[in-house]
């Protein structure tokens, strides 16, 4: 936060603070709704309450030595999706939300929030044109771990029922928008 020196005390730059403060109340709600109905894959780490990056470690190391106990070798396939927030299909996110159970105005309510928005800038008096900031929910954003999540979501379990499906032993573990594909075999 700066201050303009010529007049007393005067706030000018507070505009994504309560932006923010909104964007972390909702992400938190949303979290626990979903993860309420067990939504959110099992897989699923970072970003999310009570699975950080030591459960991520955690579950690693445990999958990796079940499978050394168990006389197997172990294989991994590891993937980062750059820029995976801002290149989501939101209409298809708008989807999950309703299957999750989430009403339509909800669902709309995202929609809205993540395309087609509008920012204007008030300075001394001065107010800029409207301008077009339609990248969604940006990085650092409270709601893009648990967007992103339950975007990832269907993905996730359908993968597990096709590989269960064809016998091949996989572990998937996430961590958000980075993926880990573990194959064990005699």
């Amino acid at each position: 936060m700066s201050y303009d020196n010529s007049k007393s005390f005067r706030p000018i730059v507070l505009l994504n603070t309560v932006g923010k403060l909104i964007e972390k109340v909702i992400g938190n709600r949303l979290q626990f709704h979903v993860t309420s109905n067990s939504f959110i894959h099992p897989s699923q780490l970072g970003g999310l309450k009570f699975k950080s990056t030591t459960d991520a470690g955690v579950a690693l190391t445990y999958i990796i030595c079940l499978g050394w106990v168990k006389n197997l070798s172990t294989s991994t396939l590891v993937f980062d999706i750059t820029q995976f927030f801002p290149s989501l299909n939101y209409h298809f996110l708008t989807l999950i939300l309703r299957k999750v159970g989430f009403e339509l105005c909800i669902a709309n309510f995202f929609l809205n929030y993540l395309i087609g928005r509008k920012t204007n800038y008030f300075w001394n008096g001065f107010t800029s044109p409207s301008l077009d900031v339609n990248v969604g929910a940006g990085q650092g954003s409270a709601l893009s771990p648990i967007l992103s999540a339950l975007y990832l979501s269907p993905f996730l379990y359908i993968l597990e029922k096709h590989l269960k499906i064809l016998k091949i032993l996989i572990s998937i573990l996430s961590f958000v928008d980075d993926g880990l594909l573990l194959l064990q075999s005699k």
